[in-house]
C-alpha cells in the first residue's frame, strides 16, 4: 500500500511539474546556459499579446510562446525554433522581436513529449536523454500544426516564414523541403550534414532538390562544430538544386563562432548578430513575408 501510495504521489507531483513547466515557457532561461551574461537582450512586450498558448496536434496539447502585435488581424506569421534548450527566455525574446514588426511569431516547446529541455544543466546529459530522442517526422508534424493553428487564429499563412538556431537551424532547412506554405526560411548555424537514422533519416545537403522555399543560412567561420567545409558542400547543393535552392543564399561571418547569435551567452558577437538580424528581416520581406 505504502509502495502504492509513494507512487501516486510521485505521478502526482511530476504532472505538477510538467505543468509549471508549460505555465513557464519562455519565462526564464535554461538550466544548462546559467549564469546568462550581461549583455542579454530584453525585448519589451509593450502593444504585443504575448504568452503561452496550447496547440493541438491530434490527442497531445503542445506547450508554445506566441508573440504578436496587439488585436492584429491577418499578420504573417514566422514559426520561431529553438536551439537544444528549448523556448526559453531568449528564444520568446526572439518571438517579441518578430511581434515587434508585426508577424504572430510561434515558439513551440518541440521537445515536450521527451522530457523537459530547459531543466537539464548538462548538455551531454541533455543531448542524450532528449534531443537524441526526437524524431525529424515528429517536428514535421508539429510545426504543421503550429501552421493550422496560426490559421485557426486568423493569421495570415499565406505569408509563412520560419526562423532556427542551432538545432533549429537545421530544422529550418528540413521544414522548408517539407511544407508546400513556407515563403522563406532563416536557417542560424544549423547542421547540414550527419549520420542517417530512423529518427533523422535525412540532412539539409541532401534536400537541395527538395527546397520549396528559399533559405537564407547564417554561418560563423569560427564554429568548431560545423565545419566550412560542410557550408561548402552545402553551397554545392543548393546550386544544383530547386529554384528555391538557387535562390537561396549563405552568408559566413569569418570571425564569428557557432551561436553568434545568442546575446545570453559569451559567444554572442553583437556585429554579426545585428547584421544576422537585419539580413533575416530583410529575408523575410523580399520572400514575401
Amino acid at each position: 500500500m505504502k509502495t502504492t501510495e509513494s507512487n501516486i504521489a510521485a505521478d502526482s507531483l511530476e504532472i505538477n511539474r510538467r505543468e509549471f513547466v508549460r505555465a513557464a515557457v519562455g519565462s526564464s532561461f535554461a538550466a544548462a546556459v546559467l549564469p546568462v551574461t550581461a549583455q542579454a537582450i530584453y525585448t519589451d512586450s509593450k502593444g504585443l499579446e504575448a504568452g503561452e498558448v496550447t496547440i493541438p496536434v491530434g490527442a497531445f496539447k503542445m506547450p508554445a510562446y506566441r508573440a504578436m502585435p496587439a488585436d492584429s488581424v491577418n499578420a504573417p506569421v514566422v514559426l520561431v525554433i529553438s536551439e537544444i534548450f528549448g523556448v526559453h527566455e531568449h528564444i520568446a525574446d526572439v518571438a517579441r522581436r518578430l511581434a515587434k514588426q508585426g508577424y504572430m511569431a510561434i515558439a513551440p516547446e518541440l521537445f515536450e513529449r521527451q522530457g523537459d529541455a530547459g531543466s537539464y544543466g548538462e548538455v551531454g546529459k541533455l543531448v542524450a536523454e532528449v534531443i537524441s530522442k526526437v524524431p525529424d517526422a515528429q517536428v514535421m508534424r508539429d510545426l504543421d500544426a503550429c501552421v493550422a493553428w496560426a490559421k485557426s487564429q486568423g493569421a495570415d499563412i499565406g505569408r509563412l516564414g520560419i526562423t532556427g538556431f542551432c538545432w533549429g537551424g537545421r530544422i529550418t532547412w528540413l521544414y522548408a523541403a517539407h511544407s508546400k506554405t513556407v515563403k522563406a526560411g532563416i536557417a542560424w548555424y544549423g547542421r547540414l550534414v550527419g549520420d542517417r537514422s530512423d529518427l533523422n533519416p535525412i540532412h539539409p545537403v541532401e534536400l537541395a532538390g527538395q527546397l520549396g522555399a528559399p533559405v537564407l543560412g547564417l554561418y560563423g567561420g569560427q564554429d568548431a562544430g560545423i565545419p566550412l567545409e560542410t557550408v561548402d558542400l552545402m553551397q554545392a547543393a543548393l546550386h544544383r538544386g530547386s529554384a528555391a535552392a538557387r535562390s537561396s543564399q549563405i552568408h559566413v561571418y569569418p570571425d564569428a563562432p557557432h551561436a553568434f547569435h545568442a546575446d545570453y551567452r559569451p559567444s554572442y558577437r553583437k556585429e554579426a548578430a545585428e547584421d544576422g538580424w537585419a539580413r533575416c528581416l530583410a529575408w523575410l520581406k523580399v520572400n514575401g513575408v
